[in-house]
């Protein structure tokens, strides 16, 4: 696909995302219902009303592609497209269902193996990201768009790291302490991708978990914003694997992280 088609159509999803953020606040407010899914883990009624706005949309624009998403994908379906939408309505809905503000909305367009298009919504913290092709990453805030480009946020000489868990593994640690980190925050869902992308954190890093519809559109966001994004043991981050399950990642929004 051309950059302009890519551009159009990212766009042409920026209010779908902003409604189903909206609706996501507002059912949290009505209170939630929640199930528990085959793999113990939690469901709400706003996860699926968000996948159902965020699909309907995207079948309308790209009818012809296939939309893998983790409220209907089928696992014992192995993927072979080389061409298709990653759906997380809600990343994080732990957090969501907790009343917590880093929760995200999340699709992708993964083109031969690499996330082109991305817009992650951040409801809570009324932000909006969206990317669709190599220097063309943006920040919705305050009614203003603004380009990103992993330009350092804090100050120099400071590496602040990003973490899945309040108590990273030796494996992480160790793997930090290579690039001097001086600090490690813990943070919830996709959001970590898109604060990269800002510069307003350095590196993220993390042992295999989770699935590609985690962190596709995040990827998309913060590697079009000049992040580079590869395996802990430095191989390509690919996607469209059959199982759809993530390998290692580490992400850095530059090459130097201390200016």
């Amino acid at each position: 696909m051309k950059t302009s088609e890519l551009k159009n159509i990212s766009e042409s999803l920026i209010e779908t995302f902003e409604e189903a953020g909206k609706i996501s606040i507002d059912l949290y407010k009505k209170g939630l219902k929640i199930e528990i899914k085959e793999d113990s883990s939690p469901v709400s009624n706003g996860d699926l009303r968000v996948n159902e706005l965020i699909t309907n949309k995207i079948k309308d624009i790209t009818p012809n592609l296939p939309i893998v998403s983790e409220e209907t994908v089928n696992l014992n379906v192995r993927n072979t497209s080389k061409i298709f939408w990653l759906i997380d309505p809600i990343d994080g809905t732990k957090e969501y269902i907790a009343g917590k503000d880093e929760y995200t909305l999340n699709a992708a367009l993964v083109i031969n193996t690499v996330p082109v298009l991305g817009l992650v919504g951040v409801p809570k913290k009324n932000r909006l990201f969206f990317s669709y092709g190599a220097g063309e990453s943006y920040l919705i805030e305050a009614g203003k768009t603004k380009k990103l480009n992993c330009a350092k946020q804090q100050p120099a000489g400071k590496i602040v790291a990003l973490s899945s868990e309040v108590k990273p593994s030796d494996v992480i640690l160790n793997k930090l302490k290579e690039y001097n980190v001086n600090s490690i925050v813990k943070m919830a869902s996709s959001y970590k991708f898109c604060v990269i992308a800002t510069g307003e954190y350095d590196i993220y890093a993390a042992k295999e978990r989770a699935n590609e519809w985690d962190y596709a559109a995040g990827h998309a966001v913060a590697q079009n914003a000049g992040a580079i994004i590869k395996t802990l043991d430095e191989k390509p981050f690919l996607y469209g694997k059959e199982d759809y399950r993530n390998p290692s990642l580490l992400i850095k929004r530059a090459e130097k992280l201390d200016v």
